[in-house]
C-alpha cells in the first residue's frame, strides 16, 4: 500500500496504522518528492484505519502549526470513520491560538482515514440531458426521505432511501431532469457547533473532499457502495446527479478551531491569512496543493462515483487566488475547465462569497452556468408589488445582459426563487421577516440568516386560518412557480416547495436535523394541489421548446415577418423606450415566436406563445396582440385557479380582443396562426 501526503514545511511525517483496539503503529515516511512525503507499506489493505502525524515548526506568528500530538486525516482519504468526540483534545494550541503547542494526544478523539479499494456497483449510463432541457431540483439526501412512508424505516434519510422506486417515481412524475444534492462529501460540525453539541445538518462544513459522507449510509462503512447504487438508480430513471462541492473552506474553522488535517499538515499551503467565506477560514485557490486536491476530488466523483456535474459553493473564492481580485481565468477555475473529464460535466457556480468583491453574477467563464441571484431578487420583488418591469423582462428572456457577452447561452442562467438557504416558497408568501427562534437565535437582535428576504406575508405574519389570506398565498406561490418555469434559462426548484413545505419562517436552519428541515410526506390537500400544479407546469415546459429557448432572442425576423420576441403594454401596443423607463408598471406581456426554435429534435408544434404577468393589486384590462402575432389565442394557463386551468369552457380569443386580467395573475396563451 502506498501512502502519500503533501507538506512542504514538515521535518518528518509518520503514517499511523490504527487497530480496532485503539493501538497505534507509527511508520516514518522516508521519501520526500516535490513536497510530498511517501512510502510503501506491505500487508496493508482495505479496512485499515490510519492517520498522519507531522513533526515540524510551531510558529503561529508565521502560520506554522505542526503538532505531532495531533492525529491528522488524509486529505485524499476515500473513507472517514469516527467524529470529533473531544474538542479540547483536537486543539493544537494550549490556552491561546497564538500560544504554546498543546501536547494532548488527539488519537481517539478525532475522525480517522480508512483504506478503501476503488470500484463498486456500476453507476449506470449517464443520461447526459441537454442543458436546454434541464430542470434541477435541489434536495437534501437525509431530509428528503426521512419521513417518507413508502421507504423502509432503515433506509429513510439515506442514499438507499433516495434510490427507492417510490421516491424516484415521484421525481420523474414531477418532471425534473436532475437532482442537485446538498453536500455529500464527508463533513463535520464547525467549532461553534461542536462546542454547543449541535450538528451541521446542511453539510457546508467539509472534512474531506473525496470521501462520501458516512452519515447517510444505511449500513455503517457501506457509504461508497450505497452512493454508487443511488446514482445507478437515478441514472436508470433518466435523472442526472449534481453534487454540491464545498471547496472554499473546511470544518477546522478559524485559528481557535481544531487541528484535524490541513492546519496541521501545512497551513500556509492550504489557507489564506484572511477569511473570504464567513466560515472562519478560506482555502487558497492559488495554491498548487489546493488546486491539485480540488481537481483530483472532482475527477474522483465524476469518474468513480458517476456524478453528472457539480455546483461549486461560494465559487467566487475559487477565482480569487491569494485572496486577490476575482479572475474568471484564475488557476483553479482554469484547471477545472481545462480537464478533459471535468469539462464534459455540468459546472454550476455560486457566483459570490462573503465579501462585496466576490459578488460576480455573470462574471464566470464560458464553461460555467451560474446561480442567478439577480433573477431571484427581481422576480421576488415583482410579485411582492415592487413596480417596474425593465429588469423583469431581462430575467424572463434569459439574462442576456449577464451571459451573452461571454459567449454563453440562456441555460447558463440557473433561475431560482428559493434555495436551501432562505425561506421556502410557502414561507416567502407567509412571512415579512425571519423567525429563527428554533435555532435559539430569534428575537430583535437575531443575526442568523439574511434580513434581505424580499418576501410578503399577504397581510398576516405566519400561519393563519383566514381563507382569503390562504387563497392569496397559494395564488402568489403559483405566480412565482409559473414565472420560474416559463422563464428562459434553467429552472431550479427547491425540494418540497411543490408540497407546500414550511420552515415556520426560519430562513437558516442549517443546524436543525428535525421536522423543521425534513420534508413532510403526509397527505394534505394543499400540498397535493400545489404538486399537481407544479407537475403541469413542468410538463408544459417539456413539451414546448419555445418556452426553453437554447439561444438568446436576437430580435431576428421570423419566416412570418415578426421578431422572435415582442414585449407588449396592457393596451396591446409594443413597449417603447419610455415605457421601459416607467417605474410604475406592474403588467407585462411577452410574445415568443414558435416558428424558429433551434431545438433537437425539432419542436412538435410551431405555435407561438403569449405570457401575461400582472402583479398589481387590482384587475386590469389587457388588449391581446394583433393578428400578425396570432389568429387566435387559446388559454393554456391561469394561476388564478389551483390547478392552473380555468373552469370555464376553453375558448379562443380573437386578436386585439380585450380581456380582464385579475389582480396578481399569470396567464399563458397559445398564439395560433392558420
Amino acid at each position: 500500500m502506498r501512502f502519500a501526503v503533501a507538506s512542504s514545511i514538515a521535518e518528518a511525517v509518520e503514517v499511523c496504522l490504527l487497530s480496532a483496539e485503539g493501538e497505534e503503529r507509527r511508520v516514518p515516511l522516508a521519501e520526500r518528492t516535490f513536497g510530498v512525503w511517501h512510502g510503501l507499506l506491505s500487508g496493508v489493505g482495505p479496512g485499515q484505519r490510519y492517520g498522519y502525524r507531522v513533526h515540524g515548526p510551531w510558529d503561529p506568528a508565521r502560520g506554522l502549526r505542526c503538532n505531532p500530538a495531533k492525529l491528522l486525516l488524509d486529505p485524499y482519504t476515500l473513507r472517514v470513520e469516527g467524529s470529533v468526540s473531544d474538542l479540547a483534545a483536537a486543539l493544537g494550541y494550549r490556552g491561546d491560538p497564538a500560544g504554546p503547542r498543546c501536547d494532548i494526544d488527539s488519537h481517539g478523539s478525532v475522525p480517522v482515514s480508512v483504506v478503501t479499494a476503488r470500484g463498486g456497483p456500476d453507476t449506470g449510463t449517464r443520461p447526459d440531458v441537454p442543458w436546454e432541457q434541464t430542470v434541477l431540483y435541489e434536495l437534501h439526501v437525509r431530509g428528503f426521505t426521512r419521513t417518507h412512508p413508502d421507504v423502509p424505516p432503515e433506509h429513510r434519510g439515506t442514499y438507499l432511501g433516495l434510490a427507492h422506486p417510490a421516491v424516484i417515481s415521484y421525481l420523474t412524475d414531477l418532471g425534473i431532469t436532475g437532482v442537485e444534492l446538498l453536500p455529500v462529501a464527508a463533513f463535520c460540525p464547525e467549532p461553534a457547533l461542536l462546542r454547543a453539541g449541535l450538528p451541521n445538518y446542511w453539510g457546508y462544513s467539509p472534512l474531506t473532499l473525496l470521501a462520501v459522507h458516512p452519515g447517510y449510509a444505511a449500513v455503517p462503512g457501506a457509504e461508497v457502495e450505497e452512493f454508487r447504487t443511488m446514482v445507478a438508480a437515478l441514472h436508470a430513471a433518466g435523472l442526472e446527479v449534481i453534487v454540491d462541492v464545498v471547496a472554499n473552506h473546511t470544518c477546522e474553522g478559524d485559528l481557535s478551531g481544531p487541528t484535524l488535517a490541513y492546519r496541521g499538515l501545512d497551513a500556509p499551503a492550504y489557507y489564506l491569512e484572511h477569511d473570504l467565506t464567513g466560515c472562519g477560514n478560506t482555502l487558497d485557490s492559488g495554491s498548487p496543493t489546493v488546486i491539485a486536491l480540488v481537481t483530483d476530488a472532482l475527477r474522483y466523483w465524476a469518474a468513480e462515483l458517476g456524478v453528472d456535474g457539480f455546483r461549486l459553493d461560494l465559487a467566487s473564492v475559487l477565482g480569487r487566488p491569494r485572496g486577490r481580485t476575482f479572475d474568471p481565468a484564475a488557476p483553479l477555475l482554469t484547471a477545472i475547465v481545462s480537464d478533459p473529464l471535468l469539462r464534459t460535466r455540468k459546472l454550476i457556480a455560486e457566483p459570490w462569497d462573503a465579501t462585496g468583491e466576490g459578488y460576480r453574477v455573470g462574471g464566470f467563464g464560458v464553461h460555467f452556468s451560474e446561480w442567478n441571484g439577480r433573477y431571484r431578487d427581481v422576480v421576488r420583488d415583482f410579485w411582492r408589488g415592487v413596480p417596474g418591469v425593465s429588469q423583469l423582462a431581462s430575467r424572463l428572456a434569459g439574462s442576456s445582459d449577464l451571459y451573452a457577452a461571454s459567449g454563453r447561452r440562456p441555460w447558463a442562467s440557473i433561475n431560482f426563487i428559493t434555495a436551501h438557504d432562505g425561506f421556502t416558497l410557502r414561507d416567502l408568501v407567509s412571512y415579512n421577516r425571519k423567525h429563527n427562534e428554533a435555532s435559539g437565535t430569534g428575537g430583535a437582535h437575531d443575526t442568523d440568516g439574511t434580513d434581505d428576504n424580499r418576501s410578503w406575508n399577504c397581510g398576516v405574519e405566519g400561519e393563519t386560518e383566514k381563507p382569503a389570506v390562504r387563497r392569496l398565498r397559494s395564488r402568489q406561490a403559483r405566480n412565482l412557480l409559473a414565472t420560474l418555469v416559463l422563464s428562459t434559462g434553467t429552472p431550479m426548484l427547491l425540494a418540497g416547495d411543490e408540497r407546500w413545505r414550511t420552515q415556520r419562517g426560519h430562513n437558516n436552519p442549517y443546524r436543525l436535523d428535525d421536522e423543521t428541515s425534513w420534508l413532510d410526506w403526509s397527505a394534505d390537500p394543499d400540498s397535493e394541489t400545489m404538486t399537481a400544479f407544479t407537475r403541469r407546469l413542468l410538463a408544459l415546459r417539456t413539451t414546448t421548446p419555445a418556452l426553453r429557448q437554447p439561444e438568446f432572442f436576437e430580435g431576428r425576423t421570423t419566416p412570418n415577418g415578426t421578431p422572435d420576441l415582442v414585449w407588449f403594454r396592457p393596451d396591446g401596443q409594443v413597449m417603447e423606450l419610455d415605457d421601459w423607463q416607467d417605474t410604475h408598471r406592474q403588467t407585462l406581456g411577452m410574445w415568443i415566436d414558435g416558428t424558429d426554435v433551434r431545438s433537437h429534435p425539432p419542436p412538435p408544434t410551431t405555435d407561438s406563445w403569449l405570457l401575461v404577468l400582472h402583479a398589481g393589486p387590482r384587475p386590469i384590462r389587457v388588449t391581446l396582440p394583433g393578428p400578425e402575432y396570432g389568429e387566435r389565442y387559446e388559454p393554456v394557463l391561469d394561476t388564478g385557479f389551483p390547478d392552473g386551468d380555468s373552469t370555464h369552457p376553453r375558448s379562443s380569443r380573437r386578436p386585439s380582443a380585450q380581456i380582464t386580467v385579475p389582480a396578481r395573475t399569470v396567464l399563458l396563451f397559445r398564439a395560433v396562426r392558420g
